[in-house]
């Protein structure tokens, strides 16, 4: 699904940008960023970030220690945070650190759905489920604009991460949404996501006070500053030939860790709730998780860290007013289900007609 926010008469939705790290991105489209987190990480180390993200995931867990997990100690130390953006071409809407974790500032990361669910991905639809689950969602319901030159300061993160993660550095595929039945009724919709995770710093005038390196601070200027060098000044990439932390491929303890499980018809009795679900306000899925309930708290406060960073063409996820069949793009967008009731995502149940105001005239 794609955001409200594109506007072919607005220049910063349609204005290209030069993009030297992403891959096959446009301006204006609308992208779900994921963010896996994991208790079983490397986290703090090196080795933290992931490509495939279930090496980080699983990095310290095998498969003996897994079968040994309960539902809910899935759901509380597996997690992903969502967030959705229409990319624009303008730097008033720069942000420098969305490898991280989602934005938490302001409007951003403010009106969150908590469920749990499952991976994504375009391999796994309303027939064939994905066995990955259950995991905690965290979605930011609402649509953000953010600038290009901030999806493209993550994209070189990534490339300066041990990992290869330049299988990550283009959108995937993004998955139908999950049906009804199998999204979880286990949805919280009312508690603020607190955590703000990093400053960034004022648009409108060049950073003074460092609180980077001196060469990712003069990387940052260089967004930022109408004056600032080039990017293309800064040739980290050969740097990272040469460095002795990336020269050993078995040096990344991560790799491999991935316990591969693959996916299955979704009318299986065992199926677990899935993911991308209705996220609107309000919307409960059908599917019955017993006593499972998300993580509601911040993923740091449950020993969890960011493993990984990719993103998802269009919103997998789907909240009305945001992100829906109305939206649009330069690739245009996709219509809603013909299962999908609308008016469902508004309330659980019937919607029952109440009493109205006296402002209308």
């Amino acid at each position: 699904f794609r955001c409200h926010h594109y506007d072919t008469n607005d220049p910063k939705f349609t204005t290209q940008y030069e993009w030297k790290h992403c891959v096959g991105m446009d301006v204006g489209e609308t992208y779900e960023v994921h963010w896996p987190h994991s208790s079983a990480a490397a986290c703090g180390e090196i080795n933290q970030y992931q490509s495939p993200f279930y090496d980080g995931l699983f990095c310290n867990l095998d498969l003996a220690g897994f079968s040994g997990l309960g539902k809910q100690d899935i759901a509380s130390n597996v997690g992903v945070q969502g967030q959705i953006f229409t990319i624009v071409n303008d730097d008033s809407y720069f942000y420098p650190d969305m490898i991280r974790g989602m934005i938490v500032d302001g409007e951003m990361g403010k009106d969150v759905t908590y469920y749990t669910g499952s991976s994504t991905g375009d391999s796994r639809d309303n027939e064939m489920c994905s066995p990955y689950s259950p995991v905690t969602w965290q979605v930011d319901r609402t649509c953000h604009m953010i600038s290009a030159s901030s999806f493209d300061k993550m994209c070189f993160d990534m490339k300066m991460q041990r990992d290869d993660m330049s299988g990550d550095l283009y959108a995937h595929g993004s998955r139908t949404l999950v049906h009804d039945d199998y999204a979880a009724g286990n949805q919280v919709h009312s508690k603020p996501f607190t955590r703000k995770l990093a400053e960034a710093q004022p648009v409108d005038a060049c950073p003074t006070e460092p609180f980077y390196p001196d060469a990712m601070m003069a990387l940052i200027e260089s967004y930022t500053c109408p004056t600032g060098p080039s990017l293309q000044e800064f040739d980290f990439m050969s740097d990272k030939v040469q460095s002795d932390f990336y020269n050993d491929a078995g040096a990344n303890s991560c790799a491999g860790a991935k316990l591969k499980f693959d996916n299955f018809p979704c009318t299986e009795l065992e199926v677990q709730p899935q993911a991308g679900a209705n996220i609107t306000k309000g919307y409960q899925g059908n599917h019955d998780v017993g006593d499972v309930v998300p993580n509601t708290a911040p993923y740091w406060a449950s020993n969890m860290c960011p493993v990984n960073v990719h993103w998802h063409l269009g919103a997998e996820h789907y909240s009305v007013g945001e992100f829906d069949e109305d939206g649009d793009g330069p690739n245009g967008n996709v219509g809603r289900p013909e299962w999908a009731d609308r008016a469902r995502a508004l309330a659980d149940g019937e919607v029952q007609d109440g009493f109205r105001c006296h402002h209308y005239d």
